[in-house]
């Protein structure tokens, strides 16, 4: 990834906006995601997408520090109401819209007035813990679960679309045109959908797609989380990404799957530890497991988050793993018999899709390149429900609760060594500056009223 804006047509983009403009595309949209992972956006006519990708389009950096509703805290580095940020689309990945005719998208990199990368830019973040991966010898493949609750129109509180047995057929028959239009609009964008069906929640759905690079994956999060509620829309319906639309009841996450390669394969499978684990895999899941209480201020940090994090819900909760342990925060997924080399995997269950999926994949990149680095082993594994245990037998068994607030979760993110270094100081302080401001926002907040707060954000 450059670290300077392309001066020269880059990319290609003569060509790109003949073809767009074959394709009926009028209007460009370029994406980033701030640290409250709200999706921002600048749009240009096609005509100016060579000026963009050239020079870029300005954006104020205050969105460093803005909280999920809006409200502007400077940090030490960043934020406030001076300067000025140069957002150059990616037109590697830029595509045309399937649920939104006439428009195209493509997410954008950040750069100042000189040209140079900005210091605090969230997907330059990703790329750089994938190429760390890469100069330790190992490539990473990624993808993020989408769960989202589909509720009427017209109205800010949560109205399920459809009712019916969690994971039921009748679910799947009140959606069954709309997943045949979503996964059309999917795949003419060309992601590769694995798997759709109705979930567990008040008219809640999940879907899957193919993994990818880190850095791919992150930005396919951003085009089938778009391209959901787009469709959504045109079905007559309204689309949530939030973690808790009803406090007590399940609620979406977003959980983020990935697999680790060296030349000789998957190291998840194969090898002589636990499960088939190599070394340097096993390594790679320690140095996860151990960053975990940070990792969640990144992943699902938000107030709103804490409200889907309960016991005996499947959302992850404690700082453990497990082979198909779906109570544990870190979950090994080995595949069937005859499938691991290629399927073998690790899943972070106590993500949502309140996380910016940039920062999300790169942390876990770099808590992960720690264990190897320090040749890291993991602990013993659980089994069953560890809410079941006695706070004895838990503390015995190594068991520990993830954080169970945003203050907790970003004083577990403010005193790891590990991802204040792989964040720089500019980036970490601006995503603990937004975590303890929107901590203290909704310190008072019931879970109905951070509910109703969160429910149409994301």
């Amino acid at each position: 990834m450059s670290e300077r804006i392309p001066r020269d047509d880059p990319a290609g983009a003569v060509d790109v906006i003949a073809r767009l403009r074959d394709e009926g595309v009028e209007l460009v949209e370029m994406s980033f995601v701030d640290n409250a992972g709200i999706v921002r956006v600048k749009s240009v006519p096609l005509e100016r997408l060579s000026a963009a990708a050239r020079f870029g389009v300005g954006a104020s950096p205050c969105f460093e520090t803005f909280t999920f509703d809006d409200v502007m805290v400077p940090g030490r580095y960043l934020g406030g109401p001076d300067g000025d940020l140069r957002l150059v689309p990616d037109l590697g990945r830029l595509v045309r819209l399937a649920a939104l005719p006439g428009w195209a998208w493509a997410p954008a990199d950040k750069f100042g007035q000189d040209g140079q990368r900005f210091v605090a830019c969230q997907r330059a973040f990703a790329a750089r813990q994938a190429q760390a991966a890469a100069d330790a010898g190992l490539t990473v493949l990624a993808a993020f679960e989408h769960e989202w609750a589909l509720g009427e129109p017209g109205t800010d509180e949560f109205v399920p679309a459809f009712t019916g047995p969690a994971y039921g057929q009748v679910r799947l028959e009140a959606t069954a045109d709309y997943a045949l239009e979503l996964v059309s609009a999917l795949r003419e964008q060309g992601l590769e959908v694995q798997q759709f069906h109705p979930e567990y929640a008040l008219g809640q759905v999940e879907l899957s797609v193919a993994a990818k690079d880190p850095l791919g994956a992150a930005d396919d999060a951003l085009l089938v989380r778009h391209t959901v509620r787009a469709v959504s829309r045109r079905r007559g319906w309204r689309a949530s990404f939030a973690p808790c639309l009803v406090p007590g009841g399940a609620g979406s996450g977003g959980h983020l799957h990935l697999s680790v390669h060296d030349s000789g394969g998957n190291l998840f499978a194969d090898g002589p530890g636990r499960y088939g684990l190599q070394p340097p895999g096993e390594a790679f899941l320690a140095g996860v497991l151990r960053e975990l209480p940070a990792l969640q201020a990144i992943g699902g940090g938000n107030p709103a988050s804490f409200l889907r994090l309960e016991p005996s819900r499947w959302a992850g909760v404690w700082q453990v793993w497990g082979r198909e342990a779906r109570e544990a925060a870190m979950r090994l997924i080995t595949g069937t018999t005859g499938t691991e080399r290629w399927a073998a995997n690790a899943e972070v269950k106590c993500f949502d899709a309140t996380a910016n999926p940039y920062l999300a994949v790169g942390a876990v990149l770099a808590a992960g390149l720690s264990g190897v680095r320090e040749e890291l082993r993991l602990p013993a594994e659980i089994t069953g429900d560890p809410a079941a245990l006695t706070d004895d037998e838990r503390a015995a068994a190594g068991i520990r609760r993830l954080p169970t607030n945003a203050d907790e979760a970003a004083d577990a993110l403010e005193a790891s060594e590990v991802l204040a270094d792989a964040l720089g100081k500019e980036l970490h302080d601006a995503m603990l500056t937004v975590r303890r401001a929107e901590a203290q926002r909704c310190a008072d907040a019931t879970p109905e009223q951070l509910a109703a707060r969160t429910r149409w954000c994301w």
